[in-house]
Parts: structure tokens; C-alpha cells; sequence
């Protein structure tokens, strides 16, 4: 892609084996091969992320800092979906990519046009058994080799790629357009004046005078903002990205604590029960060196704090070894300020041990 839209849009291409040689990153505490790519079309600009081994993209998807708004499914006509291909399509629907489109390769191998048609409906239903709209999302047929090489009736392919890019998946909602949410990491009481919280702005704008919610760790209570503060100077308003503090009218300094978040009323809810998706860290990569079984009873740390939580594991497993990713069931002892897509570590000690995301909120 990088080569071929670089030809047209402009950009710079990246060979195979930049990709493949992908600088290790350290998420949470997890090693990671990813390679960042980019690429134009006429109106857009793509960041797109590959990794080279299956393991990363299971780690990538579940600790994923940025939320992804789309993925390309890459899959071999010749052989079709394949048994990485359901597990990458289930994670995309449990870490809440919203839109997937198919990349269909290798087309040229393929004489066979009912063959052709036969993967392709093999797609749709495997996508749409995990309540994808199997029958709407794009399938391009192509051979990326064949683009590659210069021919430019697969050429063209790869430009249908981009299109499909650029007409189905919807342009995302901007950090400050959404719903206002700052995860509180400090509280301090200012004489005269009252009580301050501080964190960095996670999403949306607050303005003085605002109404907002103290949500998580206690029962929700209403307060409105008397100001905002930046590098001790005063402000109408903080927007995502920005690290503030805000002063709260009439709440007591006790009655605030890190862990909990500022947001707009009714947009965030506290919740003590969820499903996830984990990634539980290998040994090597200091995690546990033992096996973890039912009721197994860590911390798990969301946003600025850790809640400590009962785990229960999916029927018919017994127990997950350092190095799997599962899907398990969470109860916090007290409730967190949650939606699906949140991610969180896992810990023991202080020391982590997994990495999640909130697949469905329960209770």
C-alpha cells in the first residue's frame, strides 16, 4: 500500500523488510514488534499499524493505547480463512474495532473464478458469526506481489483498497468533540477556595460553570466547576490533552479521591462487573513464572488506580499460563468509571503481570 498510493498520493514507501524487522515497543510493560506505517489517499492521511508474528497482534490489539478505527483483514485466496484469521476477527470485535474491511491476496494464484466466490462467502459468514455485517463489508480481490511488480490491473486493486478505506470507514469523532472525561489523579484543598483536582483532560472540553459528575469508587455525585487552572494560570476552559486542574464547588476534599473521574452528567457509569479479553505477560517478559486458576484475586489497575477484583475463567478452562491471551470475567470490590474499549494492567505487588480491555460491561 505504502508503495503503490506513495506513486499516486504522494507519501513514502516502506519495503517488506522494514516492516518485518519492526522495532521492539514496551506497552504496559509488554514487548511488542509493531511497525507504524502511513499513507494518503485524496483525502485522508492513514497511520496503520502491522506486526510481523501473531503473538504481537494479539498484544497490540488488547493493550492498544490508540483506539483503532478500523482494520485491514489480510487473507490468502489460495488457502482462505485460517484459523488465525477467526481468532483475529473475534479480538477485533472484543477490543471494539469498529469496521473491518477484507483484503482478499494471492487472487492471482487463484483460475478458478467459483473459487474465488466460495472464500469470499466464507468471509462474510466468518465475520458475520461475530456480529460483523458480513454481508456489507468490503472484499477486494487482489495480489499484493503482483501490485508490487508493477501490473496495473492489480495496481488498480490496491487503489480499490483505499477507496473502500476512505468510503466505509466513517471519519472518527475528535478527542474534543466527545463527551468531557479527566481521570482525577490528584486532590488538594486550597484555602478560600476550595477543593482542586487535577489529571489530564481524556476527552472533550469543560468550561467554567459547567455541571459535571464525580463518577467511580463511591456513589456519583453532581458538582459544578468554578475553574480551571494551567500552569497556575486561569482558564475558561481545558480540552483533551490538556493537564488541568479543577476547582469543584461545595465538595469536600474528602469526599474526592485518584481513581475516581470528572464527566459530563449521564455520559459514564461505575461498574464492578465486566468480561474481558487478556493478554497475561510471559514469564520473560516479568510476568507470573505459575499458571492462574479460578478466583485468582489481583489488582487491576484502570486509568490512576488499582481495584482488586475476583477473576472467573470461561467454561471448560481450568487455568491460563503465562503467555495466553483468554477471556475472563472481572468483580471489583468497588466500582470503576467504565465503558467497553477501557483498558487496564493487571497487577500483583505493583508489578504487571497482564494487560486488558472491557469487552462487555455486566453489572
Amino acid at each position: 500500500m505504502t508503495t503503490i498510493l506513495a506513486e499516486k498520493f504522494g507519501g513514502s514507501a516502506k519495503a517488506y523488510d522494514q516492516i518485518d524487522n519492526a522495532p521492539e515497543e514496551k506497552a504496559r510493560g509488554i514487548t511488542i514488534n509493531t511497525a507504524h506505517v502511513e499513507y494518503e489517499t485524496a483525502t485522508r492521511h492513514y497511520a496503520h499499524v502491522d506486526c510481523p508474528g501473531h503473538a504481537d497482534y494479539v498484544k497490540n490489539m488488547i493493550t492498544g493505547a490508540a483506539q483503532m478505527d478500523g482494520a485491514i483483514l489480510v487473507v490468502s485466496a489460495a488457502d482462505g480463512p485460517m484459523p488465525q484469521t477467526r481468532e483475529h476477527i473475534l479480538l477485533a470485535r472484543q477490543v471494539g474495532v469498529p469496521y473491518i474491511i477484507v483484503f482478499m491476496n494471492k487472487c492471482d494464484m487463484v483460475d478458478d473464478a467459483e473459487l474465488l466466490e466460495l472464500v469470499e462467502m466464507e468471509i462474510r459468514d466468518l465475520l458475520s458469526s461475530y456480529d460483523f455485517p458480513g454481508d456489507d463489508c468490503p472484499i477486494v480481490q487482489g495480489s499484493a506481489l503482483r501490485a508490487l511488480e508493477g501490473d496495473e490491473s492489480f495496481k488498480e486493486k490496491i487503489f480499490a483498497l483505499a477507496d473502500a478505506l476512505d468510503s466505509y470507514i466513517p471519519t472518527p469523532e475528535r478527542a474534543v468533540d466527545k463527551p468531557f472525561l479527566l481521570p482525577i489523579e490528584d486532590v488538594f484543598s486550597i484555602s478560600g477556595r476550595g477543593t482542586v483536582v487535577t489529571g489530564r483532560v481524556e476527552r472533550g472540553i469543560i468550561h467554567v460553570g459547567d455541571e459535571i459528575e464525580i463518577v467511580g469508587l463511591k456513589d456519583t455525585q453532581k458538582t459544578t466547576c468554578t475553574g480551571v487552572e494551567m500552569f497556575r494560570k486561569l482558564l475558561d476552559e481545558g480540552q483533551a490533552g490538556d493537564n488541568v486542574g479543577v476547582l469543584l464547588r461545595g465538595t469536600k476534599r474528602e469526599e474526592v479521591e485518584r481513581g475516581q473521574v470528572l464527566a459530563k452528567p449521564g455520559t459514564i457509569t461505575p461498574h464492578t462487573k465486566f468480561e474481558a479479553e487478556v493478554y497475561v505477560l510471559s514469564k520473560e517478559e516479568g510476568g507470573r513464572h505459575t499458571p492462574f486458576f479460578a478466583n485468582y484475586r489481583p489488582q487491576f489497575y484502570f486509568r490512576t488506580t488499582d481495584v482488586t477484583g475476583a477473576v472467573t475463567l470461561s467454561e471448560g478452562v481450568e487455568m491460563v499460563m503465562p503467555g495466553e491471551n483468554v477471556k475472563i470475567t472481572v468483580e471489583l470490590i468497588a466500582p470503576i468509571a467504565m465503558e467497553n474499549g477501557l483498558r487496564f494492567a493487571i497487577r500483583e505487588g505493583g508489578r504487571t503481570v497482564g494487560a486488558g480491555v472491557v469487552a462487555n460491561v455486566i453489572a
